[in-house]
């Protein structure tokens, strides 16, 4: 394979003074507890004057709220304050992180991707790619946001399959040697983040380098059984596949007007994010699953016609390629398919549901987290639950490799308070 320029690189990170309380400072991406303006309120009664990155973020929860424009432009004044006297921390290279969850310590690394090899776009092949499709409807609100803004914070979560955890790891077993950069606990149950500058060039060249052995051709064809036409990737979106993208359509639209030179050197043609390893046993991949309301009562019928539809046949469990549980009020079914036309059940089950609302209008799903809680649903509802198999790890860039994007909604990484909290900057003009 043709060597190829690195699509993860050093930054210049920026981190607020010493004199900064990181525990109100750190605040939870802003993507979380939509529906739950109370958590929110919280998060700002803690805050009070104090810097922090609620001022710099928009929670999504105020998307509609009728001076948006208002506080989006107190944002844009916030990050201009904190630019000029708050972040007077500089860290040029990685900043390698340690994250106290409630699946246990993940590790994770910051650093910056390159937007020239991300797309959002369906039918391309590029070498960091979306693991959800982008509805691009989303973006527009958050493109105000980018637009005007001089920093950066991300809750971005880049994904890599690093099973010989060759990438990450190795600078945890050397974190005494490099510089800690903060320890704090974290704001409303998140737990405990600590911080150390990765500055060195020998530490930076290991990252790079074995990034680029994940993305070997013949590896990549190995793991995931993909043709010898597929693009190699290493790097796929966690978390914030919507905040990456409106990155993307930021330099997109900046990009006409800058000369050559400028559009190699300009930093808002990259975009910080925190590197994990999917293969990590912090990381926890849970299924989403589906409930049908108004579904009628015939639950056979019901699971033979996805069989039908999906191309393949009901056979006995444990012998089709896929399979997954149908289940109403006490009785349930295995739906073990033959030669499912989708590479993730989840695909399947979503492109029957498809039809299925269609000749049925009075149906509609909901996406659950957990199976104890479609079981609730399914008992005291006219409902129909369809429970979807462990995702294994392996299996979320497979179905990327295969079918370009993952079916909406099939995977959740840990609960909300998991999910990454802003901490570190980045000057993008």
């Amino acid at each position: 394979m043709p060597n190829r320029d690195p699509v993860f690189l050093p930054a210049d990170i920026l981190l607020p003074g010493e004199e900064t309380d990181l525990s109100r400072w750190a605040v939870l991406a802003c993507d979380q507890f939509t529906s739950q303006p109370d958590y929110w309120q919280k998060a700002d009664t803690l805050v009070a004057d104090a810097p922090s990155t609620l001022r710099i973020t928009l929670p999504e929860v105020y998307l509609e709220e009728p001076d948006i424009d208002g506080r989006i432009a107190a944002i844009h004044l916030a990050m201009a304050d904190y630019r000029a006297g708050v972040l007077s921390r500089q860290v040029p290279g990685f900043v390698y992180l340690e994250r106290q969850t409630s699946t246990g310590v993940r590790q994770g690394l910051v650093g910056c991707v390159d937007l020239e090899a991300y797309s959002y776009q369906p039918d391309t092949a590029p070498r960091i790619r979306p693991s959800e499709g982008t509805l691009v409807e989303r973006i527009p609100p958050r493109l105000a946001v980018r637009r005007g803004a001089v920093l950066e914070s991300p809750h971005i979560l880049m994904l890599i399959d690093d099973p010989d955890a060759r990438v990450i790891e190795p600078l945890g077993s050397m974190k005494d040697q490099l510089t800690m950069l903060y320890d704090t606990q974290l704001m409303l149950g998140g737990g405990r983040l600590q911080g150390w500058a990765v500055q060195g060039e020998p530490e930076i060249f290991a990252v790079q380098a074995a990034i680029a052995a994940l993305e070997d051709a013949e590896r990549f064809r190995s793991c995931y059984g993909v043709g010898e036409d597929e693009t190699p990737f290493a790097l796929a979106v966690g978390d914030g596949n919507h905040s990456l993208a409106t990155a993307k359509a930021a330099w997109e639209e900046m990009k006409p007007g800058l000369d050559e030179k400028m559009r190699k050197a300009h930093p808002a043609r990259y975009c910080l994010v925190e590197l994990i390893n999917v293969q990590s046993p912090a990381v926890d991949i849970e299924p989403i699953h589906r409930v049908v309301f108004g579904a009628g009562d015939d639950i056979k019928t019901f699971a033979e016609k996805f069989a039908e539809e999906a191309g393949g046949k009901i056979v006995p469990d444990g012998q089709g390629e896929q399979a997954f549980t149908v289940l109403r009020a006490g009785r349930e079914s295995t739906v073990s398919l033959l030669n499912p036309w989708r590479p993730l059940a989840a695909g399947a089950v979503d492109a029957i549901l498809d039809s299925y609302l269609q000749s049925h209008p009075g149906a509609r799903v909901d996406y659950v987290h957990g199976e104890d809680a479609v079981r609730q649903l399914v008992a005291g509802q006219d409902a129909v639950g369809i429970l979807l198999p462990t995702l294994k790890k392996s299996d979320l860039f497979r179905g990327v490799a295969l079918g370009g994007v993952l079916p909406r909604k099939t995977f959740s990484m840990g609960h909300a308070t998991d999910k990454r909290y802003y901490m570190e900057c980045r000057a993008i003009v």
